[in-house]
């Protein structure tokens, strides 16, 4: 059996000062099982996760083991790490980790409790690509009425001004009096300097809607040659005073016109109305963290 001599200082009460002190000496035997090599974990196998590597072990059977270190290089902080898992512990999950790294080295080594070492069990592993992470902003494009134009504004009322004077009570209006013409009609947007990513938004006409079923969103640099971005066929809203966001576009190229093209309306009128729209321009940061 092994001894260990313990150094205990024993301190008497104080009244105005130290007074005292006397040293207590007591050997502590450990058992050779505690004091030995302990066993190495076995098995180990590693996942590759999106930023991360899961760590997997069989635990040793022997008695001997208290405590095990795994260590390695952390590329982002540039340093040696040394992260500890308990005797009960079978997986440790490595966080922060980058494929452009490429493999990485993991040390194992389990201890006893009198923190005798194992030998060192050394295995590599790779992450996947950590996932990048997108910033989304966006600001209302100022808009004037002298912006907006149709190809069919009704005479009588529902000037295309209204859209953009903030009363949800207003509204604009394509033609309803003779002659009508049939669909397409539009909303036309001419704006003062090009955007690229976007979204829109309109509310519906309180009372007496009729709104788009299925409509093209345009853009153009000339007011001539359109792009269509994509047709909506689906998910308009058709109630009265309803409003409606659309997903963001990213085209290609940036544009300084935009057109709201109906193609067929609620009723399969040949006319439309609508309360209020804005246009907003949108910024998108990516960042990626493997670049």
């Amino acid at each position: 059996m092994k001894k260990t001599l313990i150094y205990t200082l024993g301190l008497a009460a104080l009244s105005l000062g130290l007074s005292s002190c006397e040293e207590d000496y007591q050997a502590i035997e450990y058992p050779e099982a505690v004091s030995s090599i302990p066993a190495p974990i076995s098995n180990i196998v590693s996942t590759s996760l999106p930023g991360q590597i899961a760590l997997n072990w069989d635990l040793p059977e022997s008695t001997d083991y208290y405590y095990m270190q795994v260590s390695y290089f952390d590329h982002l902080m540039e340093k040696e790490v040394v992260r500890v898992a308990s005797s009960y512990a079978d997986s440790m999950l490595i966080d922060n980790t980058r494929a452009k790294f490429g493999e990485y080295e993991f040390r194992f080594q389990t201890f006893s409790l009198a923190n005798v070492g194992s030998e060192i069990t050394t295995v590599t592993a790779v992450s996947e690509k950590a996932p990048a992470t997108v910033t989304i902003s966006s600001s209302k494009v100022n808009l004037t009425a002298d912006q907006l134009s149709t190809n069919n504004q009704e005479p009588s009322e529902g000037p295309i001004a209204n859209l953009v004077d903030g009363d949800a009570g207003s509204f604009f209006h394509t033609r309803w009096s003779s002659p009508q013409i049939p669909m397409p009609q539009y909303i036309q947007v001419d704006l003062a300097e090009p955007i690229q990513a976007f979204q829109f938004y309109f509310q519906n006409r309180a009372w007496s809607q009729v709104g788009a079923e299925i409509v093209e969103i345009q853009i153009s640099n000339d007011g001539e040659n359109w792009e269509t971005l994509t047709t909506i066929d689906g998910g308009l809203p058709s109630g009265g005073g309803a409003e409606y966001t659309s997903e963001i576009f990213e085209p290609e190229n940036s544009f300084t016109f935009f057109r709201y093209n109906v193609l067929q309306t609620y009723g399969s009128r040949n006319y439309f109305n609508m309360a209020e729209f804005a246009l907003f321009d949108v910024d998108i940061q990516t960042y990626d963290p493997e670049l």
